[in-house]
Parts: C-alpha cells; structure tokens; sequence
C-alpha cells in the first residue's frame, strides 16, 4: 500500500505508467532519505500521511477528486504542502523537482520514465544511460559508479 498513488488508493481502476511512477517517486524518496516516504497501515491513513506531507487536493492541482465520494468521507483537514528539502536534505533542487514531477496528484500529470531520465537531475550521468536496453544495467555503462552517499553527483559532463 506504500507506494500506492492517491488516485488508486480513492478507487481509481484505470491501469497506466503513472500509477508506476507515483510507486518510483516513493523509492526514490527512499533512496534519498533511508526511510519510506508514506508507511500508512489503512487506506485512511495512508491518504493522510500523503495529504499531510504534499497538501491537500485542490480545485488547482486536482480538481477532479473533490467530487469523488469516498475522498469526501474522509473529510481530511486542508493540509498546506510541507518543504521537502526538509525531509530530503540529500536532495538539491533538481532531485527535489523530479521527486515532485513524480507525486502529482492527477495521473495525467506524473512524468513518464522517459521523460524523467532527461531530467536535469540526472545530468551527471554519462550519456550512454540513455541507450540502455531492458537487460543491460546502469552499472555496464562507463564512468557509472555506486557512492556511498546517495545525494553525491559527479559530472561527466
């Protein structure tokens, strides 16, 4: 249920990459910070950890939603976005960025996988990342290596 989008969580059926790339903006929180990013143990509060952290759904960034039923029964407090660099110190503005590129509330609006490797985020990254196919690794590329601390970025540019 972790990493499980709002949309899904309120009775959202529909299947597609976005319901994914809410779940890779989780464990990308995760692998910035060392924790999980919204560890609810119902759909209420898993609900509320997310409204708490990233605000409440809005006629701005999530109109559609304010007319669902079963996010009306909740009734959860208008809860205001909180600073991420707060939670992810690791993280400089491009990671924090993406990670939020990743956490949109409407599906529509949630990157895409390519759209988010050409993220500036990942910039730092040899250009060969890009060409990979599904059986290569990261690691297979040259210059790729694994630091120990997740928020170092070296450049190859």
């Amino acid at each position: 249920m972790w990493y499980r989008p709002p949309d899904v969580l309120l009775g959202n059926t529909d299947y597609d990459h976005s319901i994914d790339m809410w779940g890779v903006g989780c464990i990308f929180y995760e692998m910035a910070s060392g924790r999980t990013f919204f560890p609810g143990s119902s759909v209420r509060q898993q609900l509320y950890l997310i409204f708490s952290c990233l605000g409440a759904p809005s006629k701005f960034n999530w109109p559609e939603i304010l007319a669902n039923p079963e996010y009306r029964r909740y009734n959860f407090p208008l809860f205001r976005p909180e600073r991420l660099i707060h939670r992810v110190p690791r993280l400089d503005m491009d990671g924090l960025n993406l990670l939020m590129k990743f956490l949109r509330f409407r599906p529509s609006e949630r990157i895409s996988a390519e759209q988010a490797k050409r993220e500036p985020f990942f910039a730092c990254l040899p250009e060969g990342v890009h060409h990979l196919n599904e059986r290569e690794s990261i690691f297979d590329v040259p210059g790729v290596v694994m630091t120990s601390n997740p928020g170092l970025k070296l450049n190859h540019m």
